[in-house]
């Protein structure tokens, strides 16, 4: 069963950079037809797909936040990041890295994701 575990700073202030990592544990990130996704809910909202990257490196964004996300990974440690650049308070939320597949194409709706991570808070404010 795999795991997933976000870690990263809880609190940032406007302009500033939110940088996350998931540490993915019980499979590989490179698992074929899987895909790593970042999928976030801010207060009295449903949950938002970010971005993801897949099993052969590619990364795909939502259209509404490709200009200020990126995504990336380190396979020696098995890990991937969110990078999202120039945070306002309406990026605070519950931010989640998630897994999904086995598919041929890429999940961009947060159901899709059958597994996730606990979450870890992000709040923005001066």
């Amino acid at each position: 069963q795999v795991q997933l575990q976000e870690s990263g700073p809880g609190l940032l202030k406007p302009s500033q950079t939110l940088s996350l990592t998931c540490t993915v544990s019980g499979g590989s990130i490179t698992t074929n037809n899987y895909y790593l996704g970042w999928i976030r809910q801010s207060p009295g909202k449903d949950l938002e797909w970010m971005g993801a990257i897949g099993y052969s490196g590619t990364t795909y964004y939502s259209p509404s936040l490709k200009s200020r996300t990126s995504i990336s990974r380190d396979t020696s440690k098995n890990q991937f990041t969110l990078q999202l650049s120039s945070v306002t308070p309406e990026d605070t939320a519950v931010y989640y890295c998630a897994r999904g597949g086995p598919t041929w194409v890429v999940p961009r709706l947060a159901r899709q994701y059958g597994s996730r991570g606990q979450g870890t808070q992000v709040t923005v404010s001066t």
